[in-house]
Order: C-alpha cells, then sequence, then structure tokens
C-alpha cells in the first residue's frame, strides 16, 4: 500500500488543483502524503486502493468524524478517483469495502462530507444508502466562487452494544 502512495498523491493533487471536492487550495507534498498514511496505519483506519491496468484508479479511507470520545462511533468517509477512471464504477468498489470495515470494527454511522455541485458523488453515496442530513450554504470559497456542502449519513445497525467512556 505504501507503494502506491505517488499515485495517490498524484490522484488528490490532480483533485485539490481542478475540483471542488476538496476544499484546499495548495497540493501536498509526498511528506504530507506519508503523514497521513502512517496517521491512518497507526489509528487503525482502513485505506484501499482500486487498480486498473497497474496503476491506481482510486482510494478510498475513513477517519475520525470529530475529535470528542462521544463521536467515537461515527467516521467520515474520503473516496478519491483519478479523472480518467471516473464513471467507470471505481466508487463502487472503494466504498463497499469502507462499509463493511465500518461494520467490523463497531461503528455506527458513516458521514460524507460532499461538495453540493457534485452530483456524480452524491448519487454514488445515496446508491449505497446515505441520505442528506445537512446542507451548508456557502461555507467553502475557491475557484472564485462561495460553495456549498452536503453531509450525507449512513447509519449502521452496529454496535450491539455501545458504551460511553
Amino acid at each position: 500500500m505504501e507503494r502506491d502512495l505517488p499515485e495517490m498523491l498524484e490522484i488528490y493533487n490532480t483533485i485539490i488543483l481542478h475540483t471542488t471536492a476538496v476544499y484546499q487550495y495548495a497540493p501536498q507534498t509526498m511528506g504530507q502524503r506519508r503523514d497521513w498514511y502512517e496517521a491512518k496505519q497507526k489509528d487503525h483506519y482502513p485505506v484501499f486502493v482500486a487498480e486498473s491496468e497497474g496503476r491506481v484508479a482510486g482510494f478510498s479511507s475513513f477517519g475520525p468524524f470529530r475529535a470528542w470520545p462521544a463521536y467515537k462511533y461515527t467516521v467520515e468517509n474520503s473516496v478519491y478517483v483519478d479523472a480518467e477512471q471516473r464513471g467507470k464504477g471505481i466508487g463502487k468498489l472503494l466504498i463497499a469495502p469502507l462499509i463493511d470495515a465500518a461494520r467490523e470494527r463497531d461503528l455506527h454511522a458513516i458521514i460524507a462530507s460532499i461538495d453540493a455541485s457534485n452530483a456524480a458523488s452524491l448519487r454514488l453515496h445515496r446508491s449505497f444508502g446515505f441520505e442528506e442530513v445537512a446542507h451548508f450554504k456557502q461555507v467553502g470559497y475557491k475557484f472564485g466562487k462561495w460553495l456549498d456542502l452536503k453531509f450525507l449519513e449512513l447509519v449502521l445497525e452496529t454496535p450491539k452494544h455501545p458504551i460511553e467512556g
């Protein structure tokens, strides 16, 4: 998986520079992407990679939704697909194992933060049962315009016996 970091970085930086899927302005460095990956490993969060013809076609992961302890059963997902691979079902290949991994970890909710104009990502998440729970107006500013952000949520049947603390 670590060997995939250069291609993952390329996909992520292309998304930063050319889309509103990530509300960042500056591309990441390899050091930042490596730190991201090491943090996922340390915190036992999954990273899934889809390949096509020996190249990374996309990747997905999840991480904490909020830092406070009572949110421990909720995560926020991320799904990124290479521009040339979009519309080929790669996103579906990357979301399904995230949902399985969340159930295995006894998580209860997955949140997807999606730019309101990203119809493909909204459609993809809805196809897995995610429902829109919030629409934040003009919370981001990129490419000379205000951006709306939607939160979609998938509530899982897990955990069977949640505990506080």
